[in-house]
This record gives structure tokens, C-alpha cells and sequence, in this order.
């Protein structure tokens, strides 16, 4: 994944989703509390990656105390039907997290979702290999579509960056 020099954004047809989910090791020494958590995330990225059909458009994930996933979703009824479908890896762990863990304390867990309508939605990438929505969704030189933030989300019609970027 090389870098591509000079500024880039995203580009996605439609509406889509961001789905933000993480997990966050209360107690550390709980292995046994936590380790089932852990262990379930990746079996959910090996089924998304395998069946792209599921709705999944990309990912990107971050490992500390506090962990992040950073997912993206063609829409939410993708997203909800990967959540409930007993067929696939979402739905065993979680109800095993709400009878075994949810009340203890020992690990935390986390989500957020956005619908993004069309068109608003902006993003910037500087000197960066292809990432976040751009890697999800499509890469394309900022002047392709338009120089400034605003301009980009839809906020205004003038099309001048806060500064030059060249």
C-alpha cells in the first residue's frame, strides 16, 4: 500500500454507513472475561471479507486498552441484517458477552453508527496511502471534485481551501 503524494479524497456513490466498534479491557487480568470478546471480532472480518455480498465496503482497525474498528457499510440494513442473521459470526458472541460478561465490568464494549446521506460526507488525505473511506469506497485527487472542505460536504459553494495547498 504505497503512499500517493499530494492530496486525495473519497469518493462513494449513494448513502452509506460508518460503523464505529470497539471494546476496552477494564480489568486486564480477566482474561476469561475478555478473551471470548477479542477472539470474536476477527471470525466477523473473515466473514465480511469473504462475502463482500454482506454489505461490508471496507475496515481499519486499532488495538490498545480501548480498541476501534472503523467499518463501512453499503447501508444499514446490511449492517443490522449481519448483526441478527444466526447464520453468521455476530449473534453467538454477543449473547454469550450479555449472559457471561455484560453486568461484570471486567470488559467494556462500544458502538456508534452514522448514516451518511449522498453528498455529505467530506474527506482529505495528505501524502497518505489509500485510507479510511477512500480505501473503502474510491481514491481520487481532491481537485477531481473540489478544493475546498465545505465545497466537498456541501456546506457552501465557494470552492477556496482555508490555505493553498500547493
Amino acid at each position: 500500500m504505497g503512499v500517493h503524494g499530494g492530496r486525495f479524497t473519497a469518493e462513494i456513490e449513494g448513502d452509506f454507513v460508518v460503523f464505529l466498534i470497539g471494546m476496552r479491557f477494564n480489568k486486564p487480568w480477566k482474561v476469561s472475561k475478555w478473551w471470548p470478546v477479542a477472539t470474536a471480532m476477527p471470525r466477523m472480518l473473515r466473514a465480511i471479507d469473504e462475502h463482500p455480498e454482506l454489505g461490508c465496503l471496507g475496515y481499519q482497525q486499532w488495538i490498545g486498552r480501548t480498541t476501534i474498528l472503523v467499518q463501512y457499510w453499503r447501508s444499514f440494513e446490511d449492517l443490522d441484517r449481519f448483526a441478527r442473521d444466526s447464520d453468521l459470526p455476530h449473534l453467538a458472541p454477543w449473547r454469550h458477552f450479555n449472559k457471561v460478561v455484560r453486568d461484570s465490568g471486567d470488559v467494556g464494549i462500544w458502538h456508534e453508527t452514522f448514516k451518511v446521506r449522498a453528498g455529505e460526507y467530506e474527506a482529505v488525505y495528505g501524502n497518505m496511502p489509500a485510507f479510511g473511506l477512500a480505501a473503502a469506497a474510491g481514491h481520487a485527487p481532491v481537485g477531481h471534485r473540489k478544493n475546498s472542505a465545505a465545497a466537498r460536504i456541501g456546506a457552501s459553494d465557494a470552492d477556496e481551501p482555508v490555505v493553498d495547498p500547493y
